[in-house]
């Protein structure tokens, strides 16, 4: 996928998959944290698998046209931040990226006027 040596330094889980939904690579966060999956295994594998509805139909019209969708979501008490984008390759959309990340639970909020 080229030089993308930040994200493996990111404390962030970066995972890519193509246009066919097949993962394309996974810095060290993502691998860990799907390591009940089968971690870094998952590359080469398609990612439309493993999905249930009704995220495998969004994860499909995201890979049709170059939408973005960003959510939280918490388990066990664990807070993340989901970010699904595009993910262009010379000018041109070419699968989607995710990152997720924990947001702390005293995270401030500030809210800023012009």
């Amino acid at each position: 996928m080229g030089n993308i040596d930040w994200a493996d330094e990111l404390s962030a889980a970066v995972t890519v998959c193509d246009l066919k939904g097949i993962v394309v690579y996974m810095n060290k966060v993502a691998i860990k944290q799907f390591q009940k999956y089968g971690g870094e295994r998952l590359i080469g594998n398609s990612l439309i698998e493993c999905h249930p509805e009704p995220s495998r139909s969004k994860l499909l019209k995201m890979l049709a046209e170059p939408t973005e969708n960003i959510y939280t979501t918490e388990k066990n008490g664990v807070k993340k931040v989901i970010a699904q984008k595009p993910w262009m390759k010379d000018g041109v959309f070419s699968g989607i990226i995710e990152i997720s990340f924990v947001l702390p639970n005293d995270m401030l909020h500030h809210k800023r006027s012009n």
